[in-house]
């Protein structure tokens, strides 16, 4: 494996002039001859951001953030079109392909599964479909191996997709991603019938043992993770009958599976909803009639949960901010972010592809109380607005914070109280009250967790005037390898 993913991150360096953020300290180490040679021909990080260690990234004190950006990707859309036009009949041009390590993990998998994947670019592929389930492409009842790093888009959608055809699979990945729950999901695909167990702790690996299923009825929770429903609803439509699933207690980030919902639309696939999703306990049915079809191409939208950082930096400092690529009419629900700092004193207009947000100086920030369960990751970028509030920000229903690329909970409690802040920590909310006149720390190390959201939020401090020093600035390569580029270009 670590040959595979070493060959890998080789041709990834080769395609480009220069390495870029995207590199992980890890990696930085593997090609340091590499890195060395190229890095006279372009600084890794941008001129007003200081590489002070090999794994440590100083922000200089930001007065205003004013622009436009044009934003990657959804990490989110990117995988579940990659796997829909796998599943469907035909070939889709799929464009504005996010650039990440999630995406790399989720396109190796199709690789070594034998679907024709041809890259045109880093961000654009065409995938032929296989009309159906995927079946191993191995012989002699020989397990293939599937290492997935931390990319939890493609770690559940491919293990519920993978029980629908035929083959013997093993899905892996990092030992944090050995800690990320997934036995909700294990014991709906046995509902159906699948052959498929994890390991004692509820966590990957995955082992599957796979000779299609029939159909059914599964009921499952939807407290832990909307993504365990999104990818069984993304696998049903190439079960061998009508497959049903109800929730059984409470849905959480159901715009997530709205957005599921939608994208399957757009590949042919109609699932039919019994109940409500917000607040309630939904049922959905797909029947055995629904059958992919590849749309000739598909534009991935652009990442809301990106937008949030630039969005709150320009409520924080006052200045002008448009973010290209989602607005008005995204099916992503981190928009709605947009509205809490509306909230808290923002200026927000838009259009339908595009948020343009601004403050007021003369109008000071408060603290909101809020419920962020349809917004968990754009709630980490709030945690660190909440520093420049009048009053305490409460930052409710992110119990799935627990549950991420790190224990986030945890991790924004403690990144806070170093900078100032007091933070009341409880099961699935927390309290900020911001440092006294909102002076945050000089000069603090953040830790960044292995989590690439834990370096952008926190990068964003550097708006108090301070210094920030990020610490493994290169995990931003999971969802936004380009960010602190495009920090700088409407950094003031």
């Amino acid at each position: 494996r670590k040959s595979l993913l070493l060959a890998s991150l080789m041709a990834f360096v080769e395609s480009f002039s220069f390495v870029r953020t995207s590199l992980s300290p890890r990696t930085n180490k593997i090609f340091r001859t590499t890195t060395n040679a190229i890095s006279s021909r372009r600084p890794l990080f941008p001129l007003r951001m200081t590489v002070t260690s090999e794994n440590t990234l100083t922000l200089s004190p930001i007065k205003s953030i004013d622009g436009t950006v044009t934003l990657p990707g959804s990490k989110s859309l990117s995988n579940r079109c990659l796997l829909l036009a796998a599943l469907s009949d035909g070939t889709t041009r799929v464009e504005n392909l996010l650039e990440s390590d999630d995406i790399r993990f989720m396109l190796g998998a199709l690789d070594d599964l034998g679907v024709e994947v041809v890259r045109h670019s880093s961000t654009e592929v065409t995938v032929t479909g296989r009309a159906g389930p995927i079946d191993s492409p191995l012989t002699d009842a020989k397990v293939l191996d599937l290492f997935l790093g931390n990319a939890g888009t493609a770690m559940r959608p491919l293990a519920a997709a993978l029980c629908m055809g035929k083959g013997k699979f093993v899905l892996d990945g990092v030992p944090r991603m050995r800690e990320r729950p997934i036995a909700d999901l294990i014991d709906g695909l046995v509902q159906l019938g699948a052959d498929v167990s994890c390991s004692e702790t509820g966590c990957p690996p995955v082992v599957i043992n796979a000779d299609g299923v029939q159909g059914g009825e599964a009921i499952i929770s939807g407290k832990m993770s909307s993504q365990f429903l999104s990818s069984l609803l993304m696998s049903s439509p190439v079960a061998n009958g009508d497959v049903k699933i109800s929730i059984k207690d409470e849905l959480i980030s159901a715009p997530y599976v709205a957005l599921t919902i939608g994208l399957m639309k757009k590949f042919g696939v109609t699932v039919q909803v019994e109940g409500e999703m917000n607040g309630g306990t939904p049922s959905f049915l797909i029947s055995n009639d629904e059958k992919y079809i590849n749309p000739a191409s598909i534009l991935v939208e652009g990442d809301a949960s990106s937008a949030s950082y630039f969005l709150a930096g320009a409520t924080i400092t006052g200045g002008t901010i448009t973010v290209r690529g989602c607005g008005s009419d995204s099916v992503q629900g981190d928009v709605a972010f947009a509205n809490v700092m509306e909230q808290m004193g923002a200026t927000v207009t838009w259009a339908s592809e595009s948020i343009t947000i601004t403050r007021d100086p003369a109008t000071r920030l408060k603290g909101v109380d809020v419920d962020c369960g349809e917004i968990p990751d754009a709630a980490m970028t709030l945690a660190v607005v909440a520093l420049f509030a009048d009053g305490p920000t409460t930052i409710r229903n992110v119990y799935s914070w627990r549950l991420k690329e790190t224990e986030r909970m945890k991790a924004i409690v403690a990144e806070c109280t170093k900078l100032g802040a007091t933070v009341e920590e409880f099961r699935d909310y927390c309290i900020i009250h911001p440092p006294k006149d909102n002076k945050l720390n000089d000069n603090v190390l953040i830790e960044t967790y292995d989590d690439h959201r834990m370096a952008m939020t926190f990068s964003l401090a550097a708006c108090a005037g301070v210094r920030v020093c990020i610490n493994d600035p290169g995990c931003t390569a999971k969802t936004f390898p380009t960010y602190f580029e495009m920090l700088e270009s409407v950094t003031q």
